[in-house]
């Protein structure tokens, strides 16, 4: 957990995210666009680009599935009703209209989704199914999942046994975000042949100062200091600026930004007491 490691008690601001609303990390100027939550609100109060909406919404869910199977683990569900119960809430929302449902004034697809969640479950619960949740959809690969899991691996197993399922909702829906926001950093320096800059210094995104040695470093990485610390200051620009948009697509309103990456470091925070 130590990259997820980002906010002192009582600090007002997230150190893994202290870049400005409305800028790249590099300090060039960024327009905001459309996101995949104001396209599926938008498209539910005015009947828009509907499909597109439903498109955006597919792919919310895959991203932000891991929340949801941790959520309902924790309410005591066994892996496998518990991977039946996140099929069948998946292919529910997709299926059933549910961007009709999507009020603006709840502002967040976190929240809604949790809430969405809460009163599927509760219906869940009063019906008696005969045939297997979900029908014979498939919305995710569970052996692809089982094989990989990197959130369920990253987060502490004391704090999935000690924290309710709300609060296990959060830690799992942060740790998705930040791992989100490092995959894209990853492939970026990939594809520009600099995977092995990311693989050495991808662990020391969130160093404090006196953490860090960049001499050691230097000699890891046969370059002198002033290159490693130039490196290693726009892979964190960057890797900020990623994160901010990863948050980006889940609210509706660009200003709500900071609040939501101040809310999901605190959520991680309580992952690592």
């Amino acid at each position: 957990m130590a990259v997820y490691a980002c906010m002192e008690a009582g600090e007002p601001q997230c150190s893994l995210v202290n870049g400005k609303n409305g800028h790249q990390g590099a300090g060039e100027p960024r327009e905001f666009v459309t996101t995949r939550w104001s396209l599926i609100l938008s498209a539910a109060n005015l009947g828009s680009e509907e499909q597109k909406a439903r498109d955006a919404l597919a792919e919310l869910c895959r991203t932000y599935w891991r929340p949801i199977f941790s959520f309902v683990r924790a309410r005591g569900y066994s892996i496998e009703d518990a991977q039946d119960l996140t099929q069948d809430f998946f292919v529910t929302i997709l299926r059933n209209n549910w961007l009709q449902h999507a009020d603006r004034n709840r502002g967040r697809f976190r929240s809604l989704l949790l809430r969405s969640l809460q009163n599927f479950l509760v219906n869940a619960a009063e019906k008696t199914q005969a045939h297997k949740r979900g029908g014979d959809a498939e919305f995710i690969s569970w052996d692809d999942w089982m094989a990989e899991a990197p959130s369920q691996l990253s987060i502490p197993v004391q704090a999935l046994a000690s924290l309710p399922p709300e609060r296990i909702f959060d830690l799992t829906w942060a740790t998705t975000v930040v791992e989100h926001a490092l995959q894209r950093l990853r492939e970026e320096c990939e594809s520009k042949g600099k995977l092995w800059l990311f693989q050495a210094l991808s662990s020391h995104l969130t160093d404090e100062r006196d953490e860090l040695s960049y001499a050691n470093l230097s000699a890891e990485l046969g370059m002198a200091e002033t290159t490693v610390k130039k490196q290693l200051h726009n892979m964190r620009q960057r890797y900020r600026s990623l994160l901010r948009d990863e948050v980006l697509q889940t609210v509706d309103d660009p200003a709500d930004v900071d609040d939501e990456i101040r809310y999901l470091c605190a959520s991680l925070a309580t992952g690592t007491e």
